[in-house]
């Protein structure tokens, strides 16, 4: 049976005077929910320079954790983590319109970025919108940290398309510009993958604040050094804080601790031998 260890850790930073980052999760509450349900956590990143920004944090987080509580039993994840990032973002949307009419403003008010990730059996899907990452790091045949999700920034959309390269990327304004956020529109499409887990994966999630300011190799070598997840958050918040601290700085890590081997036989899952 799938079972895990996390730990979630947000901090303000040096440079910001609250926290507009929002964190989050859904545990099984009984063994059986660990196969028709699953574990659930997600993080949003609030807009900066939008008004509201905590709050639109909070509203999609807490949106999308009531949704996922209320699944019907079996549900794949693949299909359901985009509906609940839509629901998120409905939320946010109409929130920030129905603030929008009582200041009299034009145009959303709030907006954030969004990420989330289930786990059940032996995969875990990853769904998001904006530059709040998931990342996998994986410590068998040698350390290695691989990005789950991409960017919606402008600086991403130009280098996947060839226009800028890698350190101009890193670098230049256009990484704090983003494509997709929730929020801004009616409706979002959030990019949603399956990854296959083993034991002694962790997933990070994480905002800009942290994988702005720290390297990937940074962040590997941290997770490489702290095998108690509570340290190992307080170590990358720290790192952050020491290279700037200039934006909130938040952080869920999760550990595989055992899988359940599973198939597909049409759409039904079963167990592997």
């Amino acid at each position: 049976m799938l079972d895990i260890e996390f730990a979630e850790l947000s901090d303000t930073g040096r440079q910001r005077d609250h926290n507009e980052d929002s964190l989050g999760h859904v545990l099984p509450e009984h063994p059986s929910e660990v196969q028709s349900r699953g574990w659930f956590f997600c993080l949003a990143d609030g807009l900066g320079g939008h008004d509201h920004g905590e709050v639109a944090s909070r509203l999609a987080v807490d949106t999308a954790l009531n949704g996922f509580r209320h699944i019907p039993k079996g549900v794949m994840h693949v299909s359901l983590l985009p509906r609940l990032v839509q629901e998120a973002n409905a939320a946010v949307f109409e929130a920030g319109h129905a603030k929008s009419a009582q200041s009299n403003a034009a145009g959303p008010r709030m907006g954030t970025t969004f990420v989330a990730v289930a786990l059940r059996f032996d995969s875990a899907v990853v769904s998001h919108v904006g530059d709040s990452r998931c990342y996998l790091f994986r410590n068998t045949a040698g350390p290695v940290l691989a990005q789950l999700t991409r960017d919606h920034t402008m600086a991403a959309e130009q280098l996947r398309m060839g226009i800028l390269s890698r350190k101009d990327a890193d670098t230049g304004q256009g990484r704090h510009i983003l494509t997709r956020s929730l929020g801004h529109e009616m409706f979002v499409a959030a990019d949603t993958v399956t990854v296959p887990i083993q034991p002694g994966d962790v997933l990070l999630l994480c905002s800009d604040g942290l994988h702005g300011v720290l390297s990937d190799a940074a962040i590997r070598q941290t997770l490489q050094t702290y095998t108690d997840l509570t340290r190992a958050a307080s170590a990358l918040i720290a790192q952050a804080n020491e290279a700037g601290g200039p934006d909130n700085i938040s952080a869920t890590l999760i550990r595989v601790r055992t899988v359940e081997r599973m198939g597909l036989y049409r759409g039904r899952p079963y167990r592997l031998l």
